[in-house]
């Protein structure tokens, strides 16, 4: 089937910017990050055949693989993952990584329109069209953020464009991609321009197995679609949920809805939940030294990955949870999470939501999941780049300030050069004019100019003098 590819400039045209990834070189790490992930998973086991733990739909009775692909961080052809990579796709790569996948249980593909600059659709339905159609189950979404597609011209010819890119009759879990932006964004994006009611006839026909919505921002946003669902019949929602959002979303920032409170809200209605984000975008896999020993205490065998995941998988109404893996490495470990998935017990369950998720909230770092729907930045500041480099030397407790009076000159010129090497002079925090651009599209509903403009001042101080300043 023949595609036509999106170059850059036409995606961000269509996305309006949301989603488009920029390169991002985490210099200043001792190794590069498939040297660490050798490291880190060297002494892997293989992941059993034939031991998938599967959930069934409650409306469909289909099985559905509880660890589900999340096709939004492909490598690429460089070695490296899409979001830090200008570099083509390698459509070899996925293929195996794909095969595999499928080789050990895994039936749930989750993609997006605006995923990897336009191109994942068209990778996902290459790599899976090799494959039996009833052998996977594919997801993918109504990505009309930007205004300019809100009409139902533009938004029908996204849809469209699913099917031709994904290269099937059918789509089995489509939704309403990233809602909770207000009542008068979803309208606009699906109401007035008429496509939930489309969209319900499709599902009617046949061509969309099951309807739902992803899930950021506004409880009132949740709570209304949730008031409709008598009017929808939602047969699905996508929702982020892990041990560190369970209780604490809303206290890390006060624009989050606890995950608690998400689910609960689902159960009561017994709409299945696909989960997002088990791991914060990376976060609770690369947790600081002396809080993974704390985990290795409890299972030595374990990563800090597979905890997360564990976590994730053990609510019973969750039927896939998303994991975009980029290596084999990624794959291999969270398919021994859940080939079988062994639940958490309610101990365990209490120890992460507690004592673990207490001391990460503790470390008071900016909550970026290096997901880049803010970029790109009309002023070519690399935001999630800026946020990652801070947040790595917090974690790693080299950031300097005040209780590294001895260490402090060199941990002040290791963040400095470290800066300068993870982001272009010109790509930093100082040139941020605050226009606000970036901020709707954050998934954390993170304040990214009042964020930036702390960092800029940390970084000056830091530049300006040697005496130890406060943290940004």
């Amino acid at each position: 089937m023949a595609h036509n590819n999106i170059s850059r400039r036409n995606f961000l045209k269509l996305f309006g910017g949301a989603t488009a990834a920029t390169a991002l070189t985490l210099a200043g790490c001792k190794k590069k990050e498939s040297d660490a992930i050798g490291d880190e998973y060297k002494n892997q086991v293989e992941p059993p055949k034939g031991k998938m733990t599967y959930r069934t739909n409650p409306k469909t009775k289909e099985k559905v693989s509880l660890l589900g692909y999340g096709m939004m961080r492909l490598p690429t052809t460089d070695g490296g993952a899409e979001r830090e990579s200008d570099a083509p796709l390698d459509q070899e790569q996925i293929n195996r990584l794909v095969d595999y996948a499928i080789e050990h249980g895994v039936n749930y593909f989750d993609t997006s329109p605006a995923y990897c600059k336009g191109m994942s659709e068209q990778a996902t339905g290459k790599a899976l069209c090799r494959h039996p159609r009833n052998k996977y189950f594919v997801a993918t979404k109504l990505s009309n953020f930007s205004e300019e597609t809100w009409s139902r011209e533009e938004s029908m010819k996204m849809y469209r464009n699913s099917f031709k890119e994904l290269q099937v009759d059918y789509i089995d879990y489509y939704l309403l991609h990233s809602i909770g932006r207000g009542m008068d964004e979803f309208n606009a994006r699906y109401i007035d321009n008429g496509m939930m009611d489309f969209l319900q006839a499709e599902r009617k026909a046949g061509h969309i197995r099951n309807l739902g919505f992803s899930f950021h921002g506004q409880q009132e946003v949740f709570d209304e679609m949730l008031a409709r669902h008598e009017e929808y019949h939602w047969d699905f929602c996508q929702i982020e949920l892990n041990y560190l959002d369970w209780d604490w979303a809303n206290e890390i920032n006060e624009r989050n809805v606890d995950a608690r409170y998400l689910y609960a809200e689902l159960e009561k209605r017994n709409i299945p939940a696909v989960i997002m984000e088990p791991l914060l975008g990376g976060r609770l896999a690369s947790l600081p030294q002396y809080i993974v020993k704390e985990l290795k205490q409890k299972d030595p065998k374990r990563s800090a990955a597979s905890w997360a995941f564990r976590y994730a998988g053990t609510p019973t109404l969750v039927l896939s949870v998303l994991s975009g893996m980029t290596y084999m490495e990624h794959l291999k470990d969270n398919l021994l999470s859940y080939c079988p998935l062994k639940p958490l017990t309610e101990q365990e369950m209490e120890f992460l939501q507690k004592d673990i998720a207490e001391k990460i909230v503790n470390l008071e770092n900016i909550p970026c999941n290096d997901c880049k729907y803010c970029m790109p930045c009309p002023y070519g500041i690399d935001i999630p780049g800026i946020f990652v480099h801070y947040n790595k030397c917090k974690n790693e407790g080299t950031l300097p300030n005040k209780l590294h009076e001895e260490s402090y000159a060199n941990l002040r010129r290791q963040y400095l050069i470290g800066l300068d090497r993870s982001v272009p002079k010109l790509r930093q925090a100082n040139h941020c004019i605050g226009c606000g651009q970036c901020e709707p599209h954050c998934p954390q509903n993170i304040r990214i100019p009042q964020e930036l403009h702390k960092i800029d001042a940390y970084v000056e101080e830091l530049k300006r003098n040697e005496t130890p300043p406060k943290e940004a």
